[in-house]
């Protein structure tokens, strides 16, 4: 835990980023009658028929310090999918770091043998050489902060129906580019200190 609140905890270095990486998943919902817009006096109205078209993972990229977020939509949530993400951090989002510190949580697929599983041994080395693996403890999630990027693009653009991927895509791309736009960031205050005082039952008792 102290690891991730020490790396927040540093100022904003462009050869060394940190970057929160996180994935979650939407459920795409088409409508099966046409919504009734809305009107004066009358809010927007949907039928309870739904249809189901599938899901669609989505992997997000945040750099607090930056006010920086990127989404990328694909079909699964395979080991390639993730050693993907990894490639197109290094080489597209951060070309210039000297090494990225990326903040992630223990799932199965996040793991540098992701990588060797998906390129050629020295292209996962080249990937692996510019990254730096943070990870919070088990069921303490909530201290990567993508969980919060998560949670506003969810109320901001994600909680309606939404019925096909293309949709979906510019949608995100359109929150996006706003939030980017913005610098939108999150401030962060909790710090190892109060770590310490606040969950002192987690720590060793002597």
């Amino acid at each position: 835990m102290e690891d991730v609140l020490d790396l927040y905890a540093e100022a904003h270095d462009p050869a060394r980023p940190t970057v929160c990486f996180d994935e979650s998943s939407k459920q795409l919902i088409g409508e099966v009658l046409e919504p009734l817009g809305v009107q004066p006096g009358r809010v927007a109205r949907y039928d309870y028929h739904s249809q189901r078209n599938g899901t669609r993972n989505l992997f997000i990229f945040f750099h607090p310090l930056g006010g920086w977020r990127h989404l990328k939509i694909t079909e699964h949530r395979k080991t390639e999918d993730y050693a993907q993400c990894m490639q197109d951090l290094v080489d597209i989002h951060f070309p210039d770091a000297e090494v990225i510190r990326v903040v992630q949580d223990n799932l199965n697929t996040h793991t540098p043998w992701a990588l060797y599983e998906t390129f050629a041994p020295e292209e996962a080395r080249r990937i692996l050489s510019r990254l730096e693996f943070h990870y919070p403890p088990k069921h303490a999630s909530w201290l990567n902060m993508a969980e919060i990027e998560f949670g506003v693009l969810g109320s901001q653009c994600l909680k309606r129906r939404i019925g096909d991927e293309a949709t979906l895509r510019q949608e995100v791309a359109a929150w996006e580019a706003e939030r980017n736009a913005a610098k939108a960031t999150v401030d962060w205050r909790f710090t190892t200190p109060k770590a310490r005082t606040k969950l002192n039952r987690l720590y060793p008792q002597n």
